[in-house]
């Protein structure tokens, strides 16, 4: 349910209606607009008296919100989401006229490794560094990343570059470290639906990267991020990375057509990631071009500056030099639309 306040509605009335709405056993979730505040209302609001809260000063109407999702919904706020991540560097923004970029390994390795991979991306303009220091595999036997010392890697990057840092976290522990060492807090598509997991990065003070999960809808993705903004933290990005299908020509199908799909029922971004959407190196330039074609907030790519040595995904990791290529043809691309690459 929305509760929209009248134009001009003085602060303290917002406080009034928020403290009746949680008196009454529901969460508020107010949002100040320029002319108008609304104020979310999420919990089984079947019981709620409408006539209750229509009737406290200040308040013009009640909406009710026909989405099991709310927060995230387009019904819950019209304008779309601009998310912006600090960095040494400035801010990247991610929504609206803005159109982000992330880049790195798959994985940190070792700190050659990190940094002779950083180095080349911070020339090109990147300000958001991606390296997976917790790597959930499919096999218990293949690499799984260094952990802690991993982020502390990624913490040096920092430090020497002043790239932001974007890395995963899977489980409640990780998400305390890497939003210590971290800029990005990272949900990976195997945890799209770890409860637990959600509702500790909902509590985190850090934006959140949510990946949709191999076989997930895009209700169900919404759902996802609902998890976390129920929490509290309303700083968040949805990313497809392909999905599952019959398809045996590439690793996943990278479904692009969740992008506008996603922009008419969320004022969240949504960022696309080639590398994992397809599996394969020669075709992550051609879908890069292709997501930001179709509205895209942004990019997540792998690189690698030895792929064919790489200890995770390096079949799908473009070099540097590819990279830069790649920023030039999709800056070229967003220009068209009239948004910038940043």
């Amino acid at each position: 349910m929305l509760v929209v306040m009248q134009t001009g509605a003085p602060e303290q009335q917002v406080k009034d209606v928020c403290e009746r709405i949680e008196a009454l056993g529901f969460e508020a979730h107010p949002i100040f607009g320029a002319f108008k505040t609304v104020i979310g209302v999420t919990g089984d609001t079947r019981r709620l008296d409408v006539g209750s809260l229509e009737s406290l000063p200040g308040v013009a109407e009640c909406i009710i919100i026909g989405k099991p999702y709310k927060l995230v919904s387009r019904e819950f706020k019209k304008e779309d989401t601009v998310l912006s991540i600090p960095t040494p560097l400035g801010d990247v923004k991610f929504g609206g006229e803005h159109v982000g970029m992330i880049a790195g390994p798959c994985a940190v390795e070792t700190r050659e490794q990190a940094f002779a991979i950083a180095a080349p991306l911070a020339l090109a303009g990147v300000k958001l560094f991606r390296g997976g220091a917790y790597k959930p595999r499919t096999s218990p036997y293949s690499f799984q990343g260094l952990a802690v010392p991993g982020l502390e890697i990624l913490s040096a990057i920092r430090d020497k570059f002043g790239m932001g840092i974007v890395t995963e976290a899977v489980d409640n522990e990780g998400v305390d470290h890497v939003e210590r060492y971290a800029d990005v807090i990272q949900i990976g598509a195997r945890n799209m639906q770890n409860y637990s997991l959600l509702k500790r990065a909902g509590r985190a003070h850090k934006p959140v990267m949510l990946k949709r999960g191999l076989s997930a809808t895009l209700d169900e993705l919404l759902m996802a991020a609902e998890y976390i903004a129920s929490e509290g933290n309303t700083q968040i990005m949805l990313c497809e990375r392909g999905v599952r299908t019959f398809a045996d020509h590439s690793r996943n199908t990278l479904d692009l057509a969740i992008v506008p799909a996603a922009k008419a029922l969320s004022h969240l971004p949504i960022i696309a990631d080639p590398s994992h959407g397809t599996g394969q190196r020669r075709k992550v330039l051609p879908l890069a071009r292709a997501a930001i074609a179709v509205g895209a907030d942004g990019l997540m790519i792998e690189v690698h500056n030895a792929p064919d040595r790489a200890m995770s995904d390096g079949v799908q990791s473009i070099l540097p030099a590819e990279f830069t290529q790649l920023r030039e043809e999709c800056d070229a691309i967003a220009h068209v639309l009239k948004r910038s690459l940043n």
